[in-house]
């Protein structure tokens, strides 16, 4: 395993946790940080300062590299190759959202992100999460338990019948860890998901369960109906709620298990552990 990792995006929820979890270990997590401050508020130690948007300064953070993650976006990624010494190893985060039916700017950005890095020929790999849940500050699950408390109904498109396959943040970390610690070919990459897809009906009525709310009535709407009410969510009663998040809905999010558990030897918990974690 490395002895120092240089964690651009330090201080966003998966940084910050891969931060603690390296410090944890004994590892120096010198984070690439564009405010000092506030990493320094956050209790990382070690911490340089550079923009992804400036590349000499980028450079010089990362001139004594030997393993870079970054866990910003994955449109970054081209400006990361092009900073980082030529012998570092990359782990870069990206997103199931790149497989979607109707890619927006952020599955496009991946899609460009993730090609900028097969075509590099560098020594690493592009994780591509689901949805992840469980890290501090995070909405995915905040958001839904906001609706829950407000609405008598919940409206879902379909009635949620679709599928999901959420990973807690504590099993992207240890995904990022054993990604650091395994020596790639060349770039690679690999989907890590949760143990098992389900409904986002069930997913809902286990959110619920783990906040100790009633279980929710679920009103199966046309998504085309909720699209044309999402205006409505900018109420200040209700969270902000996008006609493409409704949209994906739609499509079932479920992945192979295989390069979780065999590539990256990590065993995803179940999401009633995770959730449990969750609201602890």
């Amino acid at each position: 395993m490395a002895e120092r990792v240089h964690v651009i995006a330090a201080t966003g929820r998966s940084g910050l946790a891969l931060c603690a979890a390296l410090q944890a270990h004994g590892i120096t997590a010198v984070a690439v940080v564009r405010d000092a401050a506030k990493a320094a508020a956050l209790g990382l130690a070690e911490a340089r300062v550079a923009d992804l948007a400036n590349p000499p300064a980028l450079a010089a953070a990362l001139a004594d590299a030997t393993h870079v993650v970054c866990t910003a976006h994955a449109r970054h990624a081209a400006a990361v190759i092009a900073a980082a010494p030529p012998a570092a190893r990359l782990v870069l985060m990206g997103s199931t959202r790149r497989f979607s039916k109707w890619p927006d700017a952020h599955g496009s950005g991946v899609i460009a992100g993730e090609a900028a890095f097969l075509a590099s020929g560098r020594q690493g790999v592009m994780l591509h999460p689901t949805m992840i849940y469980g890290a501090e500050g995070e909405n995915n699950v905040r958001r839904l338990v906001a609706v829950m408390r407000r609405l008598p109904l919940l409206p879902l498109p379909a009635g949620g019948r679709n599928l999901v396959q959420p990973i807690h943040q504590d099993d992207v970390t240890a995904c990022l860890r054993a990604a650091i610690a395994r020596p790639w070919p060349g770039p690679c990459t690999a989907i890590i998901a949760g143990p098992r897809p389900v409904t986002y009906a069930d997913f809902v009525r286990a959110v619920a369960a783990a906040a100790g709310l009633k279980p929710p009535r679920i009103l199966p709407v046309p998504a085309w109906l909720l699209m044309a009410a999402s205006p409505l969510t900018l109420l200040p009663i209700l969270p902000r709620i996008r006609p493409a998040e409704i949209r994906r809905l739609l499509e079932d999010k479920d992945f192979p298990q295989a390069e979780t558990t065999t590539t990256l030897g990590v065993t995803p918990m179940g999401l009633e552990e995770g959730l449990a974690r969750s609201f602890a």
